[in-house]
């Protein structure tokens, strides 16, 4: 059995060829590696109703897929972690219902970038009987093909709706080219966004009320980064597992430091409150971002922002965020 769970005990029974065992619970390549000691199991303790993502490591260094378990995890980027689930993990029931009867237009949209080279793209969705004209919420989404093909945000929205839970908004799925560079508190990507995705999307498209930001990871860093300083254009901010251990120093060097640049955007936040934001933050127990998260939530709960915060018993991965999106649409469009 490649993993037995008892309560919130789980033995991970190493295969042949294992030397070490990586996963959420090592934040991957951030901590040492468990190591295998004379292929005897190991034991852990992982919170109750969570989901862990893992692999082991062979003799070469290199992670693979623990071939005696088949479940797989919502992972777009590597092939090889396997979940282990601790009691039930939640999912919002909205997921259950039944489908809806109406859904929102999709429209792709392609360029030559400027601001940062290459082909550009972007997904925009409007919600079932939009009307051309007439202004709604429109949010400006960081990684945007892992949100629409893996988070699923647009058909959430199309469940929401269906259940009358929110009011309508619209997407632009925008996709990076170099999301290190242009993400890492990089000023020049409001320039990208306002120079060429904004005229792309807003107008024709759909006319933006409101504008937000949404992203996870590096995408939370740079929306809250760049919605907390333009009032002028962004009122809402949603963030999963916002990568606030960032500085401009490190990105002056080029590098794309998120465990030791200290916390920069919080003490600028601190100075400067962002007091025309709405804001949804949430972040995993089983990840190196708990504790940033845990005080840029504080920070806007001493400041009076109109805000949310949750923790979900997962790690930095698409199950975290996809559990996450369903309370903050419903925090940022609620009826």
């Amino acid at each position: 059995m490649a993993v037995h769970v008892a309560g919130t005990t789980v033995t991970f029974t190493p295969p042949a060829g294992a030397t070490a065992l990586v996963g959420d619970f090592t934040d991957w390549k951030k901590k040492p590696p468990l190591p295998v000691v004379g292929g005897a199991p190991l034991v852990l303790s992982l919170p109750r109703d969570s989901w862990t993502e893992y692999a082991w490591l062979g003799a070469d260094g290199k992670p693979f897929a623990d071939p005696d378990n088949a479940q797989r995890s919502l992972n777009p980027w590597w092939p090889y972690p396997r979940a282990v689930q601790v009691g039930t993990f939640p999912q919002h029931p909205i997921w259950s219902a039944p489908e809806p009867e109406a859904r929102g237009t999709i429209t792709r949209v392609t360029w030559e970038g400027g601001v940062f080279p290459g082909t550009r793209r972007a997904v925009v969705y409007t919600p079932p009987g939009y009307v051309p004209g007439v202004p709604l919420p429109v949010y400006y989404v960081q990684d945007g093909v892992a949100f629409y093909r893996t988070g699923k945000l647009a058909e959430l929205m199309d469940r929401a709706l269906h259940a009358g839970a929110v009011t309508p908004c619209a997407f632009a799925f925008v996709e990076p080219g170099d999301r290190s560079e242009e993400y890492y508190l990089n000023d020049r990507y409001l320039d990208f966004l306002t120079a060429e995705v904004f005229p792309r999307v807003e107008g024709e498209l759909v006319v933006a009320g409101e504008r937000g930001l949404w992203g996870a990871s590096l995408g939370g860093l740079i929306s809250l980064h760049l919605g907390s300083a333009h009032p002028e254009l962004f009122a809402r901010v949603v963030s999963h597992s916002g990568a606030f251990i960032a500085s401009r120093a490190a990105a002056a060097r080029g590098e794309v430091d998120t465990t030791t640049a200290g916390e920069e955007l919080l003490e600028r936040l601190r100075r400067e409150p962002p007091t025309h934001l709405r804001l949804s933050l949430d972040t995993g127990t089983l990840e190196w971002l708990l504790a940033p998260n845990r005080r840029m939530a504080a920070l806007v709960a001493d400041l009076g922002l109109p805000h949310q915060y949750r923790e979900y018993a997962s790690g930095h991965n698409w199950v975290t965020w996809r559990a996450a999106l369903t309370e903050a649409l419903l925090y940022m469009q609620g009826v």
